[in-house]
């Protein structure tokens, strides 16, 4: 125990600041490189340059620009200066430790050590990632999953051969775009699942822009080859119109022909994967304070706040104060997948955790530091600068003035609250609801968070007559009753499919409906006769579709409109006809209108709702 002590001593004394190189605010010269990280006066630059300011101002001048002593410059300008009178310059950035995330990392070469790779699996939905998992770690992870999809980040570490590789389970659903966009943030290596018998679907496509994005390597796992239909060959010319080229064909992608459900090229996938992060030489400094990101987050009933951080830099104990996102707390527990107890979480392990103030959101980055006194000040800085922004952002719009936008022009809005298990699948439902939105149809999300269904909910939806989602969240008896007495509308789901076909329905729904015009038919005028206090009656033949009693009408000439109205009446021979289809022939009064001539065509349209 007490080298354990020594240790954790020996991390904190030779990491100063908590582990981070927080640059000072400092402006100096060296080796002829004058670096500054803060706005410059004329006189404080000249001061910093041994010049005479009056030299600084003469040569501004000269170049159409008059300044004072205490006029502050430009970093144009003062790039300017510093070559004028033979600096170079560099302005390095100044961060405030409560955007701890900005901070440069800086580590002594002698300090790195080899960390396991961050394997991303990535893919279109049932393609067959989290079977893939389950392959890997002898698990049955996908029957615990609702309707066989994965709706949040699953983050799992492997001990093969001696190497330990970290997988990252990614959703499949479009829902989840972002979802997977942070999991390709954080990753070192994407491991692409493309079934054998469907193909390159949208999900995949949108992987490989996020694996590219994110600058990383891919891997290439086609999965279901012993399914019937299996074609690997198209599988890979697919491929090849994203450029993702295989080794075979003289790329530098690997495609491995794998089952996750038979274990067929597992071996080998995990192979390829050892290989890729050898060539990358993964290194991180454990001996620091740790820093990541986090994975997954909700409130658990019995524990409270429980997160799962994926440490990228440093390691972190149980002893550690960590600041996440806006929230803080000292690490009271942290256990691994199988919910065994970790004491050391070193670089590219995930781990839960537990004793923190708030659920954080899914995404944000945390740190550890060595006093509970400054994890809280951090926090609090970091909730103060979240508040301003969200004040801005919102512009401080009341109720009064959201009543005030329902109303406003043909626009519909409505407002939406949703609540989930977890932050993660509330940010995806977000990000889809948005999505659905149109010109007519406005959906306003005005709270989306994860935990359960809470009186003040309900009050908040009353007074914004808003209707409530619950995705894998049961309200209470007492809940339900005071819902129904608000009359709040709660709908419940536990697939995400159902909420956003429900919700699109209900949206069609609501349009306002858009007048079109349909073309029922043309006739051709073949010949014309002029009857008495009636006008001129044209004979005519029915080309196409059909002309009905009392249609509207366009008179068409040569190809040009020459009049619009109505037709007064339809005849065969001397009856009255409700309708004249094609190939037959029809006598046509047009109301208020007599110049027709031979040749004309008469097409007869209707105005009707379009769906």
């Amino acid at each position: 125990m007490a080298k354990q002590n020594n240790k954790r001593d020996f991390r904190r004394s030779n990491i100063p600041n908590g582990g981070y190189n927080k640059k000072q605010e400092n402006v100096k010269v060296n080796n002829g490189v004058f670096v500054y990280n803060r706005a410059l006066t004329v006189g404080e630059l000249a001061n910093e340059l041994k010049i005479n300011a009056a030299e600084i101002i003469k040569f501004l001048f000269l170049n159409k620009k008059m300044v004072t002593i205490n006029q502050t410059l430009d970093d144009e300008t003062i790039g300017l200066i510093c070559l004028q009178f033979g600096y170079d310059f560099r302005k390095e950035k100044l961060v405030s430790e409560e955007n701890f995330e900005e901070m440069e990392i800086v580590d002594k070469p002698e300090d790195l050590k080899s960390r396991a790779p961050i394997v991303t699996i990535m893919g279109h939905v049932d393609h067959g990632k989290t079977t893939l998992i389950d392959a890997i770690r002898n698990s049955r992870l996908v029957d615990s999953e609702v309707g066989g999809i994965s709706q949040a980040i699953g983050a799992y570490q492997k001990e093969i051969d001696g190497h330990k590789i970290t997988f990252l389970d990614t959703p499949g659903h479009e829902a989840f775009t972002a979802m997977r966009s942070r999991g390709a943030a954080v990753t070192d290596i994407v491991v692409l699942v493309v079934a054998a018998d469907d193909g390159v679907m949208p999900q995949t496509i949108e992987a490989i822009d996020h694996a590219k994005a994110a600058g990383v390597p891919i891997i290439v796992a086609i999965n279901k080859i012993d399914k019937d239909g299996a074609n690997v060959e198209r599988i890979k010319s697919e491929l090849m119109n994203y450029d993702i080229i295989p080794e075979e064909y003289g790329g530098d992608t690997i495609c491995c022909e794998i089952s996750a459900k038979k274990n067929i090229g597992i071996k080998e996938l995990l192979e390829a994967i050892i290989v890729v992060s050898e060539m990358l030489e993964l290194k991180a400094n454990p001996d620091r304070y740790a820093i990541g990101t986090v994975i997954e987050a909700k409130l658990d009933k019995g524990e409270g706040p429980k997160a799962t951080l994926l440490v990228q830099n440093g390691s972190l104990t149980t002893q550690d104060y960590v600041v996440v996102g806006t929230a803080y707390g000292k690490i009271r527990r942290m256990t691994n997948e199988y919910k065994k107890i970790v004491k050391v979480a070193t670089p590219s392990t995930p781990v839960s955790v537990i004793g923190l103030s708030e659920v954080p959101n899914a995404g944000d980055h945390f740190m550890a530091f060595p006093t509970e006194k400054q994890a809280k000040e951090i926090a609090f800085k970091r909730q103060l600068i979240k508040k301003q922004e969200e004040q801005n952002a919102s512009g401080g719009m009341t109720l009064d003035d959201l009543y005030n936008r329902i109303h406003e022009g043909e626009t519909q809005i409505v407002n939406l609250i949703v609540k989930a298990d977890t932050t993660g699948s509330a940010e995806a439902i977000k990000s889809s609801l948005v999505k659905l939105c149109n010109e007519q149809v406005k959906l306003n999300i005005i709270h989306c968070t994860a935990g359960a269904i809470t009186d003040s909910d309900i009050m908040l939806a009353s007074a914004s007559g808003a209707i409530i989602y619950g995705f894998n969240v049961r309200p209470s008896s007492l809940i339900s009753q005071k819902a129904e007495q608000q009359k709040v509308e709660i709908r419940l789901y536990r697939i995400i499919y159902d909420l956003l076909n429900e919700m699109e329905a209900a949206m069609k729904g609501m349009l306002k409906k858009e007048i079109v015009e349909r073309v029922t038919g043309q006739a051709e005028v073949r010949s014309l006769i002029k009857i008495s206090k009636i006008g001129t009656v044209a004979g005519c033949y029915v080309t196409s579709g059909s002309i009905k009693a009392n249609s509207l009408i366009r008179l068409i000439r040569d190809g040009i409109i020459v009049y619009e109205g109505k037709i007064k009446s339809l005849k065969r021979f001397k009856d009255d006809a409700k309708e004249v289809k094609e190939g037959f022939e029809c006598g046509i009064n047009i109301e208020n209108f007599n110049d027709i001539r031979e040749n004309d065509i008469i097409e007869g349209y209707e105005m009707v709702e379009k769906e």
